[in-house]
């Protein structure tokens, strides 16, 4: 009978031994929102002297962490990002040329950006946070999230996990074995988490249109934000919903518990919330640990079009920055700014729409920077990334109401948009869709 207990040990190294195991070149997949490895990320700046160049490979930063975001750091860390959290952001806005983005579909985040680096001839590492180990089998649990974790350790040359005991146990294709680890290091802090954001009256305005196109029965991926959760808080007498979702959230409980949420009408997996990640509070974190009925997967897996797409009557629900005349989507730049990144929306987005009865959403305030701009506008901003292109935009919803452009040519599309956009912008839309041609 093996002894992981023993072996345990000897692979056991204190957080300085294994930084220095490094190479003075490599890049570093870490783990992803609330199981970033906050030891590693927070003293990693500590050993700049030890690194010819390191790059760093994170998604949603939460804390804030010296190595992305002191200017000391040009030259010898770069941070590279699926997607920007505050941290992040940040040092993009003061121009530090220390942090970058990857564009990329999650689904294929994690293969994508492995074979990039391996094409680069990178040595690639991963370091993780993960439960204690089960003693008697040998395993951890990656916890939280499995967006791209298990296919960086597959492709690894270097695995560091990093042993966190406030990282609950969670179900699914989440677990990875002491055999696979080459380096294990100790660190514990209690795991980042965010507070549930109280929709304003707009953001239930547009909730309530959102929920009119919810049906019974229907399985539902929902983002974060003021208008995702006043989503849930209207589908409460909602019946045997289900969840197949890229981000599990704090609504989902609730939902769980009132009885709108069943999962017995899944086409996939009936019975059990899927998702590929979770983040909210304390109280969410200790609702997953060891839950059956929350089955964590790749998200390769979770956020392939064709495989949610199976899922009939699926419903997706997400938010944007602004939409254009013709349906493009910006969800994820202010102009030529990265602000978050793309995420699973368009994931999300298409395999609604190629589900049976399915519908993929948009939602969004009609104006922003206190009702003087309209978030529907002519053309986008110059430098605007486009999250979800045109053809294939299905329902938008501001709190004026719902625009279906499914199938729908440019002039009828304006005519729609233009009806849900704040009544202060239209008839400036329509003059500016005219001299476009649109109309």
């Amino acid at each position: 009978m093996a002894d992981w207990k023993k072996l345990y040990s000897e692979k056991l190294k204190s957080m300085d031994d294994a930084v220095k195991e490094l190479p003075s070149k490599a890049s570093v997949l870490v783990g992803m929102a609330a199981m970033e490895p906050q030891g590693f990320m927070s003293q990693i700046h500590k050993y700049r002297d030890h690194f010819e160049f390191l790059r760093i490979n994170s998604s949603l930063n939460l804390g804030h962490y010296p190595f992305c975001e002191e200017q000391e750091s040009e030259g010898v860390f770069c941070n590279d990002n699926w997607f920007f959290g505050p941290s992040t952001r940040a040092a993009v806005k003061a121009g530090y040329k220390i942090v970058d983005y990857i564009p990329n579909n999650l689904n294929a985040a994690g293969r994508d950006r492995c074979l990039g680096l391996k094409e680069e001839g990178e040595f690639i590492v991963f370091w993780g946070s993960v439960s204690p180990m089960q003693e008697s089998t040998g395993y951890f649990s990656l916890g939280l999230s499995n967006v791209y974790e298990q296919e960086t350790i597959e492709a690894a040359d270097l695995v560091i996990l990093e042993v966190n005991d406030k990282v609950p146990v969670t179900h699914g294709d989440s677990h990875v074995h002491l055999n696979d680890a080459d380096f294990i290091v100790e660190f514990t802090k209690e795991l980042p988490t965010i507070g549930v954001l109280e929709p304003s009256s707009v953001e239930k305005t547009i909730a309530a249109h959102i929920a009119g196109l919810v049906d019974d029965g229907s399985t539902v991926q929902v983002g974060i934000g003021g208008i995702p959760n006043a989503v849930c808080g209207l589908l409460k007498d909602k019946k045997d919903l289900g969840i197949h979702t890229e981000m599990f959230t704090e609504s989902m409980i609730d939902l769980f518990e009132c009885g709108a949420i069943s999962n017995k009408k899944k086409t996939l997996w009936p019975g059990k919330f899927i998702c590929t990640f979770a983040l909210g509070s304390q109280r969410m974190y200790n609702w997953l640990n060891d839950n059956p009925g929350v089955l964590f997967l790749r998200g390769n897996y979770v956020n392939d079009p064709y495989v949610i797409s199976q899922n009939e009557n699926m419903v997706s629900i997400n938010t944007a920055i602004s939409v254009d005349l013709t349906g493009q989507v910006s969800s994820e730049s202010l102009g030529a700014l990265q602000y978050s990144g793309t995420g699973g929306q368009l994931d999300t987005h298409r395999g609604a729409v190629l589900s049976t009865n399915g519908k993929g959403i948009i939602a969004l305030r009609s104006t922003a920077k206190k009702g003087t701009v309209s978030t529907i506008t002519p053309i986008l901003e110059a430098g605007s990334k486009v999250t979800v292109p045109r053809q294939d935009l299905d329902y938008v919803v501001t709190e004026y109401g719902v625009a279906h452009l499914r199938g729908r040519t440019v002039g009828q599309r304006v005519k729609a948009l233009v009806s849900i956009a704040h009544p202060d912008f239209r008839e400036s839309l329509l003059n500016e869709a005219e001299k476009l041609n649109y109309i």
